[in-house]
């Protein structure tokens, strides 16, 4: 059997088969006190792979920390192989002060590779590379709905990429999406360093969703067992993932208040009612209907809309392929 060494992460060495909580520092706030950003390690009794969870790098994208905490409750690392590193709040400035952006204003989560002398997320982004990433085969980053919108619980991934695909059928959520990469994306960065990645969404911002939250804890532990980094999984639901390569938003047609008529998740076909705008009165209704044919993949839960918002978000499905 291949002797596994200790695994080092941030400065500190880790032993084969236990966990370990890290601090590490991040940025100051005005006052001078230290921020950290509160990682734990678990280093299995076994060789194989290294995968990191990130979580909150939209600081008021709650879900994906309960997840974490709900995943590193499952795993032992004396039972486990490889490495798991958990980052459950990226963001720690936006998760403290629940926003989306960090204090200047900057999307984390456009702001990667990160520069040692760019903005204040560009530093985190870079912190987070260097002591979290860098090292790392695969990695799954944990995100929920913004703006007053729901999403249903999606795997957001390069599905061109067997492996990646294979990854993303493991996890198995409701539905699969083919997505390209963004510039400044965690993923894109992650990416080009040679790591697989799928990003999870699920559920919406500031508070948790049970739905989201158990498709996720079950979708990293059977990630987790095709990897081999775990013996057991829990078991998928018996119908495979749709999958989709397309996606659009059904926008407001006017500004008024608006009732959605449809749930995520559900069917829908071109030129269906899915809502209806009207005034403080009731009056002047304005139709919103399909755009086109597929799945419900995520909503606004804002009745407070402006001619051109986003209300539903309807992805096209591909045809059911053999697993």
């Amino acid at each position: 059997m291949t002797e596994v060494e200790p695994v080092e992460v941030a400065g500190a060495a880790i032993a084969p088969g236990s966990r370990q909580r890290l601090r590490v520092p991040t940025l100051r706030l005005a006052t001078g006190s230290q921020l950290t950003l509160p990682l734990e390690v678990l280093h299995g009794s076994r060789p194989g792979p290294r995968l990191w969870l990130s979580a909150a790098v939209h600081g008021d994208e709650v879900n994906g920390i309960e997840i974490v905490r709900q995943v590193l409750g499952e795993l032992s690392p004396s039972r486990m192989a490889g490495t798991l590193v958990a980052a459950p709040i990226v963001n720690v400035q936006g998760f403290m002060t629940e926003s989306r952006y960090l204090p200047d204003r900057r999307d984390l989560n456009r702001s990667f590779p990160g520069s040692a002398r760019g903005s204040m997320a560009s530093q985190l982004a870079r912190l987070f590379m260097r002591e979290v990433v860098e090292e790392a085969t695969h990695g799954i980053d944990l995100h929920s709905g913004s703006d007053a919108r729901t999403n249903l619980p999606q795997i957001r991934a390069d599905l061109t990429d067997p492996d990646t695909l294979a990854l993303a059928r493991a996890f198995h959520p409701p539905v699969l999406i083919h997505a390209g990469v963004r510039d400044g994306s965690l993923r894109a960065a992650a990416t080009a360093r040679g790591a697989r990645v799928l990003v999870y969404e699920g559920g919406e911002a500031h508070r948790f969703n049970t739905d989201a939250i158990e498709v996720g804890v079950a979708g990293v532990l059977r990630v987790m067992h095709m990897l081999g980094m775990r013996r057991t999984a829990p078991d998928p639901p018996s119908a495979p993932p749709a999958r989709s390569r397309s996606t659009a938003w059904v926008r407001a047609g006017r500004t008024g208040l608006v009732r959605i008529r449809v749930e995520a998740g559900d069917r829908v076909e071109k030129g269906e009612p899915i809502g209806v705008i009207k005034d403080a009165f009731g009056d002047r209704a304005l139709q919103v209907k399909a755009s086109r044919a597929g799945m419900v993949i995520g909503l606004t839960r804002q009745p407070n809309v402006n001619r051109g918002d986003a209300l539903v978000h309807i992805a096209s499905l591909e045809e059911a392929s053999p697993e």
